[in-house]
């Protein structure tokens, strides 16, 4: 009994690492900036246009995962990476089930303005030649994210790095 529970184990952990891509997920070329993949709302979804609500279910986000470490390709308390996080989130706490990579959650929903930006939407950042980070704007220039160097935390997106290498921000429908 506990090889048949070693072996699941062995193969979720398979399955699950052929199908990360990660935070390090470069938008492939060949997709138009328009196309868009839609979210797929759960039993418990929230209404994304209720900001206060929003708000209040991303700081209790915040203080259950705060100070949780960045581990590339975890998805655990015991570690976790920028898409994990968001895509945990949005499914706990927002009732939305988002594509597991940076890769494909920058093209969930419709791109909205910096300037317009409202609790729950999602913040894309050019990290590097290929690399990608995505966090959750909550409001007043601060966004929800795995941080590489500090685990969960918030940010600010005006703080001379983030602000260097912010990309795009996407709503959901």
């Amino acid at each position: 009994m506990s090889n048949l529970g070693f072996t699941s184990r062995v193969f979720l952990q398979l399955i699950l690492c052929l199908s990360l891509i990660n935070c390090s997920a470069v938008p492939s070329s060949n997709q138009s900036p328009s196309s868009s993949i839609d979210a797929v709302p759960l039993a418990n979804k929230v209404a994304l246009q209720n900001e206060l609500l929003v708000k209040n279910k991303l700081y209790v986000q915040l203080n259950e995962w705060k100070g949780v470490p960045f581990k590339f390709g975890g998805f655990s308390k015991q570690g976790i990476d920028c898409s994990a996080f968001v895509l945990h989130t949005y499914k706990s706490k927002l009732g939305y089930l988002l594509p597991r990579t940076t890769k494909f959650q920058s093209k969930v929903g419709y791109e909205v303005n910096k300037n317009d930006l409202r609790a729950g939407d999602l913040v894309f950042f050019k990290t590097g030649l290929t690399t990608r980070h995505v966090g959750i704007y909550m409001e007043g220039g601060k966004f929800l994210h795995a941080s590489t160097s500090k685990g969960v935390i918030v940010s600010r997106l005006d703080n001379v790095y983030w602000h260097g290498k912010y990309w795009k921000s996407m709503r959901l429908k």
